[in-house]
């Protein structure tokens, strides 16, 4: 995955014989809400798993695990408000 990045931001970033962007503002702010969701998956993979450990061994840590488990959710959320701020 990490390989196509590069190629990702050379197409992001300038068409071939364009003098622009190459993608519009409605597929920017799609590509910018997509990998924030990506990135959100990604860390709560771990945190999810982490939380159901510690809920196991203790109960009382279900309120530390909720927070911590829905914590990279704002970060999806906070760039829908920027695509709808700016959009």
């Amino acid at each position: 995955m990490y390989e196509t990045l590069p190629e990702l931001a050379n197409v992001a970033l300038q068409a071939e014989g364009a003098s622009g962007p190459a993608l519009d503002g409605a597929a920017a702010a799609g590509l910018a809400v997509g990998l924030a969701a990506l990135g959100a998956g990604y860390a709560e993979r771990g945190i999810g798993a982490a939380a159901v450990g510690a809920l196991a061994e203790d109960d009382s840590l279900f309120v530390q695990g909720l927070i911590l488990t829905v914590l990279p959710e704002t970060l999806v959320i906070l760039a829908l408000v920027v695509v709808f701020i700016l959009g």
